[in-house]
């Protein structure tokens, strides 16, 4: 008979849970963390456009396989891992009980936060799994990981169509990335109140200049699953690092990936920003 009221107390609890000191710590641990990811990008980016980038790839398993590398390595990849596992717990919460903010409740929202636990969480399991000896898990090539999936795609039944809908998705949000970032829409996110107006000057620098090169990114991507649809050729797909490289293709030549690269990092020191001023 009281299973009504025992379920009401269950979400109340759950909800405190969600709005508790622990889950606010660990979603600006994994702002830190994913910071940390955009910095090696970018300098990894850089590299490549300057020399050949060392055989280094210019992605998420780039990054992992950089932070490998250095003294007490392992011990970095499973405390990065641990607080990305804090970002998707965080970013499920927010599925559960909604977003702050006065529209945080939207069906919209909670579903974009669902989304953004599985990716968190999966990123969290591979960095973690790289970190307890599966060298095979999170440091693989983005660009094959792409080609792998076109060509499987593409050989359904309307293979063709689900991979050009899905690139148009791709280059789609990074275009809205990329107009929300210079639109400063970051500011409803953010307790700009609490900041200097020196402070408030160099996070919209940041927000604007990372979140642009950012969305740029995912939507070149984008772009390249589109054509791999319409020439039905899985190898024109890219992943970030060979999207990247792209960019020293253009009449541009390095420059342009310069300007990205740096972009990227600066997106990754707006990270940072966020694990100090982010509303959670």
């Amino acid at each position: 008979m009281a299973t009504g009221p025992a379920k009401a107390r269950g979400r109340v609890h759950a909800q405190r849970a969600a709005n508790s000191t622990a889950v606010s710590a660990a979603a600006r641990a994994g702002f830190v963390a994913r910071g940390v990811i955009y910095v090696l990008i970018g300098v990894l980016s850089l590299r490549i456009a300057l020399s050949d980038g060392g055989g280094k790839q210019a992605d998420r398993g780039g990054a992992i396989a950089e932070i490998a590398e250095k003294p007490f390595g392992t011990v970095l990849l499973w405390l990065l891992g641990t607080a990305l596992a804090g970002m998707a717990v965080w970013r499920l919460s927010e599925a559960a009980f909604g977003q702050a903010g006065p529209d945080g409740r939207k069906a919209s929202k909670r579903a974009m936060a669902a989304g953004r636990f599985v990716f968190y969480g999966f990123v969290s399991y591979s960095v973690l799994s790289y970190a307890a000896g599966d060298k095979g898990s999170g440091s693989g090539s983005s660009d094959r990981d792409s080609q792998d999936v076109t060509a499987k795609a593409l050989d359904w039944p309307g293979g063709q169509w689900i991979v050009a809908v899905a690139g148009i998705a791709v280059a789609a949000a990074g275009i809205w990335i990329a107009v929300r970032a210079i639109m400063q829409k970051f500011h409803k996110h953010l307790k700009m109140f609490e900041m200097s107006e020196k402070a408030r000057k160099v996070i919209d620098f940041l927000g604007m200049f990372g979140g642009a090169a950012r969305g740029i990114v995912f939507a070149v991507a984008g772009v390249f699953a589109v054509a791999a649809a319409v020439q039905h050729q899985p190898g024109k797909a890219k992943g970030m690092d060979d999207t990247l490289r792209s960019f020293t293709e253009t009449p541009a030549g390095p420059w342009l990936l310069v300007l990205i690269a740096a972009g990227l990092a600066a997106f990754g020191v707006f990270s940072w920003a966020n694990a100090r001023w982010r509303k959670v």
